[in-house]
């Protein structure tokens, strides 16, 4: 049964407070309010795009990696890396829920590593972190984001010279098949599915929502998304402002 008239926050609020197993799976949205634009933003990716002529699904692929990793760097480092930004409500509302029982797991279709950073422990990362760096040789030697240079453009190992990439999922490659089976348990185990910040057009990420066997799955998104209709609660508000406001409440009624 849909609970669409009734105070959402208040369900959301009874939900989380009776799970001991929740999941959330978020999206781009999750990170605006880090100051961390969206794909389809006034200032996201598809806005660069613009001033560089060329598509961000080509810039961010493995063909462009391999191809002209000048190009990729540029445009990676301009528009994917934020070592600036801080995490936000939802970020920290998430860990808290972690810490006090409620929360099982948050899988994410980001790569800023936030969740983290607010604190939060079992954290599904779809699509790898920026955080996390690998030369491309056969030694993989691993490399965090402060240890990579500015220059020169294009990042080499001092050990082996092999091009230091980024541990992201680029065009072209395909999800980790450990993570994505992990997330997989998560969901089929948990007692509540929050999905936010997510239009839930990315796939095969989106396409993991199904094997969600539960009754509870609650959608917190600006916009529309595929699967509102099939949603016990839906959610048209930031997700940060909503996810804070649970946290709040859950933590009051302990």
């Amino acid at each position: 049964m849909s609970t669409r008239n009734y105070d959402p926050i208040s369900i959301l609020t009874d939900w989380m407070a009776e799970s001991s197993s929740a999941v959330f799976f978020g999206g781009a949205g999750v990170s605006t309010a880090s100051g961390i634009p969206d794909f389809r933003s006034a200032a996201g990716l598809y806005a660069a795009q613009q001033a560089t002529g060329r598509p961000p699904e080509y810039l961010l692929s493995h063909d462009c990696l391999m191809d002209e990793p000048d190009e990729f760097f540029a445009f990676h480092r301009t528009n994917l890396v934020h070592p600036e930004a801080k995490p936000n409500r939802a970020h920290i509302a998430l860990a808290e829920l972690e810490s006090s029982g409620h929360l099982a797991a948050v899988i994410t279709q980001n790569i800023d590593g936030l969740h983290q950073a607010a604190g939060s422990k079992t954290v599904f990362e779809l699509h790898g972190s920026v955080e996390r760096n690998f030369c491309m040789g056969r030694a993989h030697h691993e490399f965090s984001l402060n240890e990579i240079p500015d220059e020169p453009v294009v990042p080499r190992c001092p050990d082996c010279g092999a091009i230091i990439r980024p541990d992201v999922v680029l065009y072209g490659e395909g999800l980790d098949t450990a993570t994505v089976d992990a997330s997989i348990e998560a969901i089929q185990h948990a007692d509540l599915l929050i999905v936010g910040g997510t239009s839930l057009n990315v796939y095969p990420a989106a396409g993991l929502l199904q094997y969600y066997p539960g009754r509870r799955l609650a959608l917190i998104n600006l916009s529309a998304t595929p699967m509102d209709s099939r949603a016990d609660l839906v959610i048209h508000e930031p997700v940060d402002e909503i996810l804070g406001s649970v946290s709040d409440r859950v933590r009051i009624a302990r």
